[in-house]
């Protein structure tokens, strides 16, 4: 429906959003950090400033302005998945929940940037909930830190700009070329890469993050069947994953390791795959382009996380530059799919006799039984064998690829955590595998300092004997930071209960209760 207002009218609508947004600013979480309370300051004063010149020329111009309210069902269901998803992550990194201030200055931000700019560029403006899947799209990917958060704002802009002034004809209509979501994500990570700038923002957490909560990737899944019944992106999911999680197996067969190293699947990428790319608007319209244009993300997530990893840059930008790459390709993709050499092999034509939430529905069900196959099998889930040290211990010690390198990292990142044990044996690491004498002995030091025996020894031999250094199984204390994995802090300190949880990782020599005695 929609509605002639005057503009006294129309521009009250922004103003209000922009007073809201200023309104934020005043709250003390925002106001105890200058950079931050002048960020929100210089929006409003942006907003403010635009809203007067705009109303001044409505006013000489006499224009009359339509209001028009249309809740479109894409919108809101992809906004509910998404704050779901929010909701349920912070509750297990608590950082999200410390922005949800800062999220609402977004959407207030949102919805007035993109009155003004509808309204200096035509008459009418369409109020739903557009902005919301947007702004939670963006910050279930990419934020900045509060010093440099005036860049958040840009980022939104740049998003609702996009989406606006850069548009193409789409089967007879005039439609945005690229999601207003992941195009500014796109961009501002190239920008951020090149610049060597990505400790502005809080990325690597995000990425990390998500994995903390448990059954993350079940409850991914379940989010996404709505929006797959009503909206078909089905086939666009699925031959995502499955396209990953087959070059993951057959990387694991080539090389006894793992691509993605924690995981055949990144949880941040999963994410990716079911509430980025997906946005039927910017997608392929035919049922086999969609397939492609899945297969496409998935094998450029798999080439960009190499490249990055080699060119030793953020790897968590892996599931966001290729997207709007992939949204100006859709064109060509649907030609490709509707051509004499493709057209037999477009699934579509196997359920023309269907309606088309049938067809929804028999996707969603093969989709169902693949997700289900491959949790049986750890292609996806809570118990993936590569978060987990003693694997990649096994691994360094047939001289697997890059097994030597990533257990180093582990054993970096337990012993700056405050594991002796993993001090001693990063300093063991360093002797025998780089020769790096005095890098082992500043770790063997540091676990000494820890109060680990062994490093203590080792300490002395490190430097006066070219003899083996000792070492020994991880104490109860270690225990909670060695065990843990890619999920959160291990709360639990019961010794029977550690013990369960080593044996069950794989540790050796914890699976008997002589082991769990010994190891009190």
């Amino acid at each position: 429906m929609g509605s002639r207002v005057p503009p006294q009218r129309a521009f009250g609508l922004p103003l209000v959003c922009t007073l809201g947004l200023v309104t934020v600013g005043l709250l003390d979480s925002v106001r105890q950090n200058p950079t931050l309370l002048w960020s929100f300051l210089g929006a409003g004063a942006t907003l403010f400033a635009w809203n007067a010149v705009l109303f001044g020329s409505a006013l000489r111009k006499g224009r009359t302005l339509t209001l028009e309210i249309v809740l479109r069902k894409q919108h809101y269901l992809q906004a509910c998945a998404q704050g779901s998803v929010l909701l349920y992550w912070g509750w297990h990194w608590r950082q999200v929940y410390d922005s949800a201030a800062l999220i609402a200055a977004q959407l207030a931000f949102a919805y007035a940037f993109d009155m003004l700019l509808s309204w200096s560029r035509r008459d009418t403006y369409t109020l739903g909930f557009g902005p919301f899947p947007v702004i939670f799209s963006i910050n279930l990917f990419l934020w900045f830190k509060p010093d440099w958060f005036y860049l958040q704002f840009l980022m939104v802009a740049l998003g609702f700009a996009a989406k606006e002034l850069i548009r193409w004809d789409k089967e007879g209509r005039r439609a945005h070329i690229f999601n207003p979501s992941s195009f500014p994500l796109a961009v501002f990570s190239l920008a951020l890469i090149l610049t060597g700038t990505s400790d502005m923002t809080w990325g690597k957490d995000i990425a990390n993050t998500q994995f903390y909560p448990p059954h993350i990737y079940v409850m991914l899944f379940l989010i996404g069947l709505p929006g797959q019944f009503f909206f078909g992106v089905t086939s666009m999911t699925m031959s995502a994953v499955v396209t990953t999680y087959l070059f993951g197996l057959a990387y694991f067969a080539a090389t006894g390791t793992y691509f993605f190293f924690d995981s055949y699947i990144p949880i941040a990428v999963f994410l990716g795959m079911h509430l980025l790319f997906t946005d039927p608007s910017t997608s392929p319209r035919t049922e086999l382009g969609r397939i492609m244009f899945g297969a496409l993300y998935g094998l450029s997530t798999i080439i960009l996380y190499e490249v990055l990893g080699r060119a030793n840059m953020p790897t968590f930008y892996d599931k966001l530059l290729q997207v709007p790459l992939l949204n100006l390709s859709i064109n060509l993709i649907d030609r490709a799919a509707r051509s004499k050499a493709l057209r037999a092999f477009d699934p579509a034509s196997l359920g023309r006799s269907l309606a088309p939430r049938q067809r929804h529905l028999a996707y969603m069900s093969i989709w169902a039984i693949v997700f289900a196959v491959m949790s049986a099998a750890q292609g996806v889930g809570d118990s993936h064998p590569g978060q987990w040290l003693p694997f990649w211990r096994q691994a360094c010690a047939q001289e697997r690829p890059d097994a030597c390198s990533y257990f180093g990292d582990l054993q970096s990142s337990f012993c700056d955590r405050g594991s002796g044990w993993a001090c001693n044996e990063l300093g063991i690491l360093q002797v025998g595998r780089a020769a790096d004498r005095a890098g082992a002995l500043e770790s063997i030091q540091r676990g000494c300092e820890l109060g680990f025996l062994p490093a203590c020894l080792n300490a002395t031999r490190v430097t006066t004997s070219p003899g083996t250094l000792e070492s020994a199984p991880p104490t109860l204390g270690d225990y909670p930071i060695v065990l843990r994995g890619s999920k959160g802090p291990i709360t639990e300190r019961a010794p029977s209960a550690l013990s369960a949880l080593a044996c069950h990782e794989g540790w050796p020599d914890t699976c008997g209760p002589v082991a769990r005695a010994g190891g009190q």
